[in-house]
């Protein structure tokens, strides 16, 4: 019988110890796979489960095997020959193990554990690995001989069917994010980053300039092989790039701390002039970041996107009455909050008090497609935004009827996160939208999304005094007091099924920093997600 190629003897031992008559002499029979003379064809076939004797016998011989890197004879002492035999060749040379030693331990009936002090060595990288595991002891049921259960935990405990372990450079590099200054992100710094992170490095990591580690890691075949591999051992843990981001650690910390206030709300900060994403913060800790994956009706903020619309169309002006109803009817009966009304309203003052019912009444005027349209073309809502990172980008779908006066106020089908809504105020404020990111695009060479055309400079004019009226002396006028310059802001309440109390919606900016919050079930956006935009917006 030809033996694979010996690594280093272990340190158990294959002697058979404590055994007499002819107990011991069926358990050396088993072991060794057969007998010689007379004796070992007069022996009987033993059954039941194995004996004490047999078990810590059957454990040792194995394990000594194994140790040794004798891999046809380990596997003769299984009840899995070729399974056993495929994964101990690949504990050599596919996990890279140039040496093996085993320690036996005191056996719970047929159970038998055992640590294992595993050197690695892949190139120049080298490593001591320990950990523990176990084996049972079974009789076969075709020869009656004690032998070992084989599964692949035997190798290690987390291994299952169809897993092996093999020992290479890991897939990214690690990265060390920086904020815009050069100042290290630290997870325990800035909680709300710790699924960013991550991200970052799968993203970024050699782009960076970083060198992969070594490790050991479960792989597995077939289709859940897509799963990303679990690493059970770091060999080495590589040289980190230096990945500098828009973060902005001021604004960053403000927005944490805004947010831990509250059981679930999210913001996100952006800097217009530039599209950088300067802080982005959610109080529920998860790898989903609703930040800037969230996918929820705007409610009234979506008003700047309609209003824009109505502004260029001609439809609206500022000074222009608009008379703001109790109800409005166009496919079904809308209403305002609270059942509020002014007959003698403009359309400025429509939008800095959120009148739902004169937005609605001016939803024939509008065909189906022209608010997607324009959310698309001057927003760049739906384009497909590169950031850096994972991001929902809007939806604002073509609708007619009921649907189309919904989404003029921000319900219905249209779907946005914090970021998509910070965006929009950014783009009132510097005039064009510029697609906000984390990353420079000049680090990977992606290319941002662009908007086929700017806000003309009239109707931009006129976005941005409504949006001051609405932050002075409208429904954003208690969120924003105090706050000085060139400010702007649209607060938003969006009723959502099965919820008794609607999604608090806030966004604005004040000089080159634009901002949007949204608390779940917060109800009016000036008062719950108001406070959380004003704190970040006095960050700088």
């Amino acid at each position: 019988m030809r033996r694979g190629a010996k690594i280093a003897i272990g340190a158990v031992a294959a002697a058979v110890a404590g055994a007499a008559g002819l107990g011991a002499y069926n358990i050396v029979d088993a072991v060794a796979g057969g007998g010689s003379g007379t004796n070992a064809a007069a022996a009987p076939e033993r059954t039941g489960p194995p004996s004490a004797g047999e078990t810590e016998e059957t454990a040792r011989a194995f394990l000594t095997a194994w140790a040794a890197g004798d891999t046809e004879k380990a596997a003769a002492l299984t009840d899995n020959a070729e399974a056993a035999g495929t994964a101990l060749t690949g504990y050599r040379e596919a996990a890279h193990v140039e040496k093996v030693t085993l320690r036996q331990g005191t056996a719970t009936g047929a159970k038998v554990p055992f640590s294992v002090t595993a050197e690695i060595a892949l190139g120049k990288q080298r490593s001591t690995w320990s950990y523990d595991s176990a084996l049972t002891v079974t009789r076969g049921r075709t020869s009656g001989r004690p032998l070992v259960d084989w599964q692949p935990a035997v190798l290690h405990p987390e291994l299952t069917q169809g897993q092996s372990l093999h020992t290479g450079v890991t897939r990214t590099a690690p990265v060390t994010a920086v904020d815009r200054d050069g100042n290290e992100l630290k997870p325990e710094d800035f909680p709300s980053l710790a699924s960013v992170l991550p991200e970052l490095r799968k993203r970024f990591g050699e782009k960076a300039g970083g060198e992969p580690g070594v490790e050991v890691r479960v792989e597995t075949a077939g289709a859940a092989a897509q799963a990303e591999p679990k690493t059970l051992h770091v060999v080495s843990k590589g040289t980190p790039g230096k990945l500098t981001t828009t973060i902005d650690a001021a604004v960053q910390r403000a927005a944490e701390a805004a947010v831990s206030r509250h059981d679930d709300a999210s913001v996100v900060a952006v800097r217009p002039s530039t599209g950088e994403i300067l802080a982005l913060a959610n109080a529920k800790k998860t790898e989903f970041n609703p930040a800037v994956s969230g996918q929820t009706a705007p409610g009234s903020t979506m008003k700047i996107v309609t209003s824009a619309l109505l502004l260029e169309q001609g439809k609206a002006t500022p000074g222009k009455p608009l008379p703001c109803p109790k109800t409005a009817t166009y496919g079904m009966t809308f209403h305002n909050v609270e059942h509020s009304e002014n007959p003698g309203a403009t359309f400025a003052q429509d939008f800095a008090a959120s009148c739902n019912t004169a937005f609605v009444s001016l939803a024939g005027q509008l065909s189906d497609d022209a608010l997607a349209a324009e959310a698309r073309d001057v927003f760049g809502l739906g384009l497909e935004w590169k950031t850096g990172i994972a991001t929902f980008d809007g939806k604002v779908p073509a609708d007619g009827g009921a649907g189309k006066a919904a989404a003029m106020i921000g319900q219905g089908r249209v779907q946005m996160s914090p970021l998509n809504m910070a965006s929009v105020a950014a783009t009132v404020r510097s005039g064009s939208f510029r697609q906000p990111y984390l990353v420079d695009p000049s680090v990977d060479g992606r290319q941002l999304a662009r908007a086929p055309r700017a806000l003309p400079d009239d109707a931009a004019r006129d976005l941005r005094s409504m949006m001051r009226l609405t932050a002075v002396s409208g429904t954003g006028s208690k969120a924003m007091a105090g706050l000085g310059g060139d400010v702007g802001a649209k607060t938003g309440s969006a009723e959502v099924d099965g919820q008794t109390t609607p999604n608090g919606w806030f966004t604005g900016y004040r000089g080159d920093l634009a901002a949007a919050a949204v608390v779940p079930r917060g109800g009016h956006g000036g008062d719950s997600a108001g406070p959380l935009v004003a704190a970040v917006l006095r960050a700088r």
